[in-house]
């Protein structure tokens, strides 16, 4: 068998994130996320041995560990390694191989890099293994499983769907499951007023997110009226990329914006908040936090005569301008 390479990509979501936490939907009688993939990619390289030897590599986290078998792999207790481990429990491959992993994604970036990683990885060991899945859901539901294995905490699903699959991708929760829909960008004013720039601090997704779902659980008013003002906007957007009214996006991702710091302050910080501040006022027409927020990135919204001067503004001020843009169906 001959070496296997997969290259996924990241997500901006532009609606409906938290949302896609089970059971949050279901206290709010099913919602909707809409997202996109960015060509921002995680890459994921498997070379299969002759013997039983297994080497795994991590380019981002600079670790490399070579074992004799299996069991010597999963005996590990470096805790850098309990991604990869996980995933050899999953799979328990009979043969051995050299593993290599990498992200172009910054650190705590919220645009899904750990779980695109994880399709990454998905897909790798499922055609090394020879244990296709039935589906795109079958892939998201282990992979969104491991995930929460690992960080010992609630995961949604919607960041794994356009790392397998691409596109926009709108997804649908309810009480049979999930359904998706993809859609191809390439005819789309979307890329024309998309920025994408890392404020420089690391988000905390799963802490954010789980202080929603406590509160959801108690029925806390506040919460649970954010969660339903989120799931109208979500169906705004949906609305919206479907009948081409791209100019609606302004003013949802501003409505989205300001119900989602409802749901929890801690979704903004001083940086979104400095960094939204420059780019409206150097001509953005929105931005929208990315994944849970508190640091991260930021989507801003713009006009592309107005790029520039956005840019200048925030790289002057010491954020990163990220020359992302979306991405078709894979």
């Amino acid at each position: 068998m001959q070496k296997i390479i997969v290259k996924s990509p990241t997500r901006v979501d532009l609606a409906g994130g938290t949302l896609d936490l089970w059971p949050l939907y279901l206290f709010i009688n099913g919602a909707s996320t809409v997202n996109v993939a960015i060509d921002v990619y995680t890459n994921v390289e498997l070379t299969p041995h002759e013997d039983s030897t297994i080497v795994l590599e991590s380019a981002d986290l600079k670790v490399r560990k070579a074992y004799s078998n299996l069991v010597e792999a999963l005996a590990d207790t470096d805790p850098q390694m309990i991604l990869l481990q996980t995933q050899l429990r999953y799979w328990m491959p009979t043969k051995g191989f050299s593993l290599k992993t990498s992200s172009e994604s910054p650190v705590g970036g919220g645009l899904g890099g750990s779980s695109s990683l994880t399709i990454g990885l998905m897909k790798a060991f499922a055609q090394f293994c020879n244990r296709p899945f039935r589906d795109v859901h079958h892939m998201v539901h282990s992979a969104h499983n491991i995930e929460a294995e690992i960080l010992n905490t609630p995961t949604g699903t919607q960041d794994y769907y356009p790392a397998a699959s691409g596109g926009l991708n709108i997804l649908r929760y309810g009480y049979d499951g999930i359904q998706q829909e993809v859609m191809d960008v390439s005819k789309t004013p979307l890329a024309e007023k998309f920025m994408l720039i890392y404020t420089g601090k690391a988000h905390h997704s799963g802490l954010n997110n789980f202080e929603v779902m406590k509160d959801s659980v108690a029925k806390d008013p506040g919460t649970i009226q954010a969660l339903r003002d989120l799931k109208v906007i979500a169906i705004e957007t949906e609305h919206a990329v479907r009948s081409g009214n791209w100019n609606e996006l302004g003013n949802l991702f501003k409505r989205e914006f300001e119900a989602r710091v409802r749901l929890a302050p801690e979704f903004s910080s001083p940086e979104i908040r400095r960094l939204s501040e420059l780019s409206l006022q150097n001509g953005a027409e929105a931005v929208k936090i990315c994944g849970a927020g508190g640091g991260g990135c930021v989507l801003v919204w713009c006009p592309p005569e107005n790029k520039k001067g956005v840019a200048d503004a925030c790289q002057k001020a010491g954020f990163q301008v990220m020359g992302a843009k979306p991405v078709n169906p894979l």
